[in-house]
């Protein structure tokens, strides 16, 4: 591969100080957990194929093992996963040969989650492969992959830490990659921490959140920390606003019923939304060592005040209900507007508004940093709206500048344009990597910079679990509003009680090719 400047893109370091030495030639054994099921389908295994087809896993080197209930065969358990490997009739023939080869680097194993038998067998399976590569006992490297329901985390940890583990330490290594969501609340949380916590140290746990994974949210730190304009700007004195936002255009769609246990703050906020925010809220770290850059987000998220109720609105579309695997009367919100307060020299007063939601008009992601009036403006009289920073995370992953510009013309009238980076058209040859691709490297690597540090699991749930049990109690509602829509009335309105200005008569357009 070469970049558009035809100069050969180079592979990132290995990380010395976080991967042992001598373990570059050491076999690596990766075992996907929960192997039939659609996690592993959709995405773990298609992350595993991108990685080989780059040359991040060597054939000669690493081996792939599926483990789950289902009584399955080798050849059963490659043909589920092909047409995710391969999902274009069209594809080109060299990655069909790619995909045939990599699929022949699979072996199934069947067994409980909960008993001996099959982990035991598992680990034969893993050590004859590692005596057939002759590796020393104990240099070779482990890597889990639980694409599992938490419920399952404990047993099966437990299984991995009795059955699986390197039996010496000569430079190998075991570790663990646990999917969200971790925990229903800061109880349950803290259990499941315990239990796993028990058995792992925490240099082997790698808390996978997939939004840390993302280019443009990969790209936060670069952006703040590597420029200088930003640098005196990222502040109360100049911010407004910031809002965090996710829509999706679709409902629950047979989802309902799992759905409805969590619901849209657990799915998306307490998570995936909050991890940003640590991103553009944080203080610059000492270094970009994983431990530094994960201390200065817990600080951000210890200084976050309790949430205030008239900061809140929860919406349910309508038809949610009709799920049949929905219970009766659910309150459970699919869609929610939060303002949290961040209670430091930096940010006081600036409110970071949180938004998710399901089956609104549009599917996006996006980070909107509003920039207070320019004092003494003799321009306000003409202008659509504020300066606004914004990050576009998904689709079109963009990031662009809104600002005041004269309008082409003999007389003196202003109108809204863009300073516009669009990575589809800047970086055209260049393929974006999925955000489970680059975190699964990271965990062979042994980067803990893009995962949820245990410390930053706990408070982060401190923040919502007061908000969250008064929901499961029914004390705070859910208003309904239309599929298609912008969500709830309320939930713009709150935004203007909060200080965003919204633009009048401008509307951003990606670039075409």
């Amino acid at each position: 591969m070469s970049d558009s400047g035809g100069e050969p893109i180079v592979a990132d370091p290995v990380d010395k100080d976080s991967e042992p030495a001598g373990s570059e030639a050491a076999c690596l054994s990766i075992v996907v957990l929960g192997a039939s099921g659609d996690l592993a389908k959709k995405k773990t295994f298609p992350a595993l194929f991108k990685l080989y087809r780059q040359g991040f896993l060597q054939s000669h080197e690493v081996y792939i093992f599926g483990y789950a209930r289902t009584k399955i065969s080798d050849d059963d358990l490659r043909d589920r996963i092909r047409g995710y490997l391969t999902p274009n009739k069209n594809a080109a023939e060299g990655h069909t040969e790619d995909a045939t080869k990599f699929l022949q680097l699979i072996k199934y194993v069947c067994g409980a989650y909960d008993t001996e038998e099959g982990f035991q067998c598992l680990d034969k399976e893993i050590s004859e492969y590692e005596i057939s590569k002759k590796s020393i006992e104990g240099s070779s490297r482990r890597l889990f992959y639980l694409a599992l329901p938490p419920s399952v985390y404990p047993p099966v940890c437990k299984m991995i830490r009795t059955c699986c583990m390197n039996k010496s330490d000569l430079g190998g290594w075991t570790r663990i990659v646990v999917e969200k969501p971790f925990g229903k609340d800061l109880e349950s949380a803290e259990r499941l921490s315990n239990q796993i916590g028990e058995l792992f140290e925490e240099p082997q746990i790698y808390r996978i959140d997939h939004y840390l994974g993302k280019e443009l949210v990969q790209n936060l730190l670069v952006l703040r920390f590597a420029n200088r304009f930003f640098l005196p700007s990222w502040n109360h004195d100049n911010i407004s606003s910031v809002q965090i936002v996710f829509r999706e255009d679709i409902g629950t769609e047979g989802r309902g019923g799992y759905f409805d246990e969590y619901g849209i703050i657990r799915d998306i906020i307490q998570n995936h939304l909050l991890q940003v925010l640590c991103l553009v809220a944080m203080e610059k770290p000492v270094s970009l060592k994983p431990e530094h850059i994960r201390d200065e987000k817990v600080k951000v998220l210890q200084s976050v005040a309790p949430i205030k109720d008239e900061e809140v609105v929860l919406g349910q579309y309508d038809g949610y209900l009709d799920d049949p695997t929905v219970p009766d009367g659910s309150n459970t919100p699919t869609f929610a507007t939060i303002v949290l307060r961040i209670h430091n020299e930096r940010w006081e007063g600036v409110p970071f508004v949180l938004k998710a939601g399901k089956a609104l008009a549009s599917r996006k992601a996006e980070i909107r940093i509003q920039f207070k009036e320019v004092p003494g403006d003799i321009f306000k009289s003409q202008k659509q709206g504020r300066n606004e920073l914004v990050i576009r995370l998904q689709p079109s992953e963009a990031m662009y500048m809104k600002l005041t510009v004269k309008q082409p013309g003999l007389k003196m009238a202003t109108i809204q344009s863009e300073l516009d980076l669009s990575y589809g058209q800047r970086y055209q040859d260049v393929t974006i990597p999925e955000a489970y691709e680059r975190l699964i490297l990271d965990t062979i690597r042994g980067d803990q910079q893009h995962f949820v540090r245990r410390d930053e699991l706990k408070v982060a749930w401190e923040i919502f679990t007061p908000l969250l049990h008064r929901i499961d109690k029914g004390e705070f509602k859910s208003v309904p509003y239309k599929p298609g829509s912008r969500g709830p009335d309320k939930a713009d309105e709150l935004l203007k009680e909060v200080g965003y200005v919204p633009t009048q008569g401008y509307i951003w357009i990606p670039p075409t090719l």
